[in-house]
């Protein structure tokens, strides 16, 4: 067996997977680094915005793309508004303390996946992808003739899966320029570094924390509605993502965008390539070795950085 279009298969399945993870880490790490919140609920956002998806592509029908172009544009604002309002409700009135807003998110998460239980069903359901051409990775071997090139039956990726890694690329570009060109990130950071200091040069602390964690599930929702037309919605769907997010999170530094980048892709990549060859489940236990690895040799992660 040619082992090189196999590899190509695994690298490809990872890029997707390290596409969605990148985004849905990214959120749960600008959590985490500028309102110090572990969101336990942040798997569930990501549900949301699948089965958002599914919803609004239903109910606009006609071509796929016209669905899912319209999913694509209303649901992360629609779930991030969700957070803003969970936020509002529920964390800001617990003062933000640590403790208490672990014990929150859980509460949180339950009520959101219990919430589409009854509202969405138990079923799994899928979205049709806006396009999805067939694409064939070839055999390459040298012959006595010559170089000999052919693309075996049913060993391929498809369009569609190409398109999320590149809509990954282009929204880490602008929430890298966000963060670092736009008075927001400004804001944001200040945020993070200080919150007193911050209070008293009059930025409105409260409405950052608000849009941080309403941007967090935004991009979580976004992964959910790239995700969709691969895996189908489900209630119970944000339970592995959430895990992979962690391990992301803890490998690259909390609050580290680079470190979130480059966690994604060795844990997407990694996941890629195993569960091509051997199983997904080997996959999910080589990589919560490594978080141990990782807490051992360097807490802070890859490019976090060591407290003071």
């Amino acid at each position: 067996m040619e082992l090189g279009p196999y590899l190509i298969l695994g690298l490809l399945e990872g890029l997707v997977t390290a596409a969605v993870l990148s985004l849905m880490a990214l959120g749960l790490s600008l959590v985490f680094g500028v309102m110090r919140v572990v969101n336990v609920a942040h798997g569930e956002f990501f549900m949301v915005g699948a089965v958002l998806a599914w919803w609004i592509a239903s109910a606009v029908g006609g071509h796929p793309a016209l669905g899912f172009i319209a999913a694509l544009l209303l649901a992360p604002p629609l779930t991030a508004g969700l957070a803003m309002l969970a936020d509002q409700l529920v964390l800001k009135r617990i003062g933000y303390d640590p403790e208490r807003t672990i014990v929150a998110t859980i509460g949180l998460l339950y009520v959101i996946q219990q919430v589409t239980l009854m509202t969405y069903g138990p079923d799994a359901r899928p979205v049709e992808a806006p396009f999805n051409h067939r694409l064939s990775i070839p055999f390459v071997e040298w012959t006595e003739s010559g170089l000999a090139m052919y693309w075996p039956w049913g060993l391929g990726t498809t369009s569609y899966k190409l398109a999320v890694i590149a809509a990954a690329v282009i929204l880490l570009t602008a929430i890298w320029l966000l963060m670092t060109r736009t008075r927001y990130g400004l804001l944001m950071r200040a945020t993070q570094l200080d919150r007193e200091t911050a209070q008293a040069f009059a930025i409105p602390v409260g409405r950052v924390y608000a849009s941080v964690f309403g941007l967090g599930a935004g991009l979580a929702a976004l992964g959910g509605v790239l995700i969709v037309p691969i895996q189908q919605a489900h209630y119970l769907m944000g339970h592995d993502p959430l895990l992979l997010s962690f391990i992301v999170v803890i490998i690259g530094g909390l609050g580290s965008l680079p470190g979130t980048v480059v966690a994604a892709l060795l844990i997407g990549v990694s996941d890629g390539m195993i569960s091509v060859f051997f199983s997904p489940t080997l996959a999910k236990i080589i990589a919560t070795l490594a978080v141990a690895f990782v807490l051992i040799f360097r807490p802070q992660g890859l490019f976090g950085k060591r407290a003071l």
